[in-house]
């Protein structure tokens, strides 16, 4: 493989010292084996880029022979049959593995799994089968060997339970997802169709901002190019996606997690907004348990709590306190209360 003459220095007990260069290489040549996909290609210009910005100073053509040299000794696959050259491991290659993955490591590996499968970018999940394969072997080689593990059995004894009515999951059109996740792993444009809640197709080139499960659906964070306000798009309406490969610059005030706390996510404007309600206690009880928002101010009046509290003015917010029914009376603000108690209004008119 190819010889490196940079040395690395790395720090002792003793002071300063080098690192022999036929170490750096290997170093280098792992972390390029890592970042080889599975079931889709990747460039050598894409690869020095990606090491580039991990802080790995080589050239292009440094990378170029590495990967013609890994190609002809692991199952990595090169598609020679246009400029640029695609770089892939094989369907049936194992990659890399830990080969002394313990139950704790495999644990938390096959807890993550299971939780994060819908908003890690697909080519990553792909890329990670090898050790995900490995952690739910090394947990079941612990079942079986060792009855009573309790990494073995950890598994079979946990599980996230939805607060709401379960649904199942709506269906996501072939293709989406990748396409969705590969784009806002790159930061690249994305060319969609998305038929809207009333039935309209919209096309169009969007900014892929950010990816958020809510329950059991998928919604995307995007900016229609050559707009300023940000929307949500949920996965099951998109009928066709398409990675451009044209790069764009993020907007630099662009946070998804202030997005999801102004209701955004929640059919909202961002909008706060103060509620004061009261709830019979049986109903409420778990509010006084789980607050509402830091501000929240609960008294006892009789069988009730009177809650007052600053949350996001959403459509969620409306439909949950509609579900409370005549356990629950809005106070304010008075379109809150128009909005969740329609027919008292009926009648009071």
């Amino acid at each position: 493989m190819t010889q490196e003459k940079k040395t690395t220095s790395a720090r002792g007990k003793g002071g300063t010292r080098s690192r022999p260069a036929s170490l750096e290489t290997l170093a280098f040549t792992l972390e390029l084996l890592k970042r080889i996909p599975r079931g889709r290609k990747i460039t050598a210009t894409e690869l020095w880029k990606q090491l580039r910005d991990a802080g790995w100073q080589r050239d292009l053509r440094t990378v170029q022979r590495q990967l013609e040299e890994l190609s002809a000794h692991f199952d990595i696959e090169r598609d020679d049959r246009e400029r640029p050259y695609g770089y892939c491991w094989k369907e049936a290659a194992r990659g890399l593995s830990i080969p002394h993955l313990n139950e704790t490591e495999s644990l938390v590996l096959a807890l993550a799994e299971r939780q994060l499968g819908a908003l890690l970018p697909a080519d990553v999940m792909r890329s990670m089968e090898p050790f995900f394969a490995q952690a739910r072997g090394t947990l079941g080689a612990a079942a079986r060997l060792q009855k009573g593990s309790a990494a073995g059995e950890w598994m079979e004894k946990v599980r996230v339970v939805s607060s709401a009515q379960p649904l199942l999951p709506p269906e996501i059109r072939p293709g989406v997802f990748d396409a969705v996740s590969r784009a806002l792993y790159a930061n690249h444009l994305l060319d969609v169709q998305y038929r809207n809640a009333r039935g309209e197709l919209v096309k169009g080139r969007v900014q892929p901002l950010g990816l958020a499960q809510q329950a059991e659906r998928l919604y995307l964070v995007c900016r229609f190019d050559g707009y300023e306000d940000d929307r949500s798009l949920a996965l099951h309406r998109i009928q066709k996606a398409k990675e451009t490969g044209l790069p764009f610059a993020r907007p630099k005030g662009f946070d998804l997690e202030r997005f999801d706390d102004e209701g955004r996510l929640a059919f909202g404007q961002g909008e706060k907004v103060q509620i004061d309600i009261l709830i019979d206690k049986g109903a409420g009880l778990h509010l006084a348990e789980s607050r509402l928002a830091a501000d929240q101010r609960l008294e006892e009046r009789g069988s009730d709590y009177r809650i007052r509290a600053t949350v996001a003015s959403t459509e969620r917010l409306v439909w949950w306190l509609r579900g409370f029914g005549d356990d629950v009376t809005v106070l304010a603000p008075a379109r809150l209360a128009r909005a969740v108690h329609p027919h008292r209004m009926k009648v009071a008119a």
